[in-house]
């Protein structure tokens, strides 16, 4: 069963404010089954070409500034998985895919912050996974199919953890409404992760409403596309919608077969 997430992780601080998206990765990680590792594609994690995170005890990465104090003493010590990382660079090198290995690579906030809310305990293993910036969103595509299909022969789960929409210079205070342009963007991106529509992702930044003010860099729609993209067409189902800060969307979508072990 090939089990994908994708989770909006909104500001670090979630892990220490109250907010609906909080209580769901709270409640999400108790309903989950617990998987044996897992690949996290994180906005965060910029490369040219494809990176995977190889340390086998990965550092807390602080990647943010001007939160309170008690944010950069949060620590989360899930285990790495090295071995994984280089038998799926090798891999990828193989289908003609460059893929590197970086053995130091921490876990930054786009990683630990969510997760840290999901399992709290730190005891599922986490393999970085880089936004290949250089590549054309249609290779993304691609990649993720080859990736997909890595993460369910070796029985692990592929998570993109971004936002369906940022634009920090134009957030409002926390309690606004959603902005117009930010639901209909959330709304576009729901429905083609629904859908599974391959085709649309591959433009999106034609075909969907608002696209460059709701991304004006695109590092945090990636992991949502590359979420869809490891699915192959199949369809996805919506856990959760929320805002932050006005426009900031908390969308959360898993794969089909995994909504289903919620429901089950």
């Amino acid at each position: 069963m090939r089990n994908v997430l994708f989770i909006s992780h909104g500001s670090p601080s979630l892990t220490i404010s109250e907010h609906p998206a909080r209580d769901f990765l709270v409640e999400l990680g108790q309903r989950l089954p617990r998987p044996r590792g897992a690949l996290v594609v994180s906005a965060h994690f910029e490369t040219p070409t494809l990176t995977l995170g190889g340390a086998a005890q990965p550092q807390t990465l602080h990647d943010f500034h001007g939160f309170p104090q008690v944010m950069y003493q949060q620590r989360y010590p899930a285990p790495g998985l090295p071995d994984i990382a280089e038998r799926l660079s090798a891999q990828l090198s193989a289908h003609g895919i460059e893929a590197r290995v970086d053995s130091k690579r921490p876990l930054d906030h786009g990683i630990w912050s969510p997760l840290s809310l999901v399992w709290p305990e730190a005891d599922v293993p986490l393999l970085p996974v880089s936004v290949p910036m250089a590549l054309g969103d249609n290779e993304r595509l691609a990649l993720a199919a080859q990736l997909g299909r890595f993460a369910e022969r070796e029985e692990l789960w592929l998570i993109g953890s971004g936002s369906a929409t940022h634009n920090l210079g134009d957030r409002k205070p926390g309690d606004a409404r959603p902005d117009a342009w930010a639901q209909a963007f959330h709304d576009w991106s729901r429905d083609v992760a629904e859908r599974g529509d391959l085709a649309a992702l591959g433009d999106w930044q034609r075909r969907a409403p608002h696209a460059r003010h709701a991304h004006p860099t695109p590092e945090h729609f990636l992991p949502l596309l590359m979420a869809v993209g490891a699915l192959e067409g199949a369809p996805m189902t919506t856990l959760h919608e929320s805002f932050m800060f006005g426009n900031l969307s908390m969308l959360c979508l898993a794969a089909s077969a995994t909504a289903d072990t919620l429901a089950a």
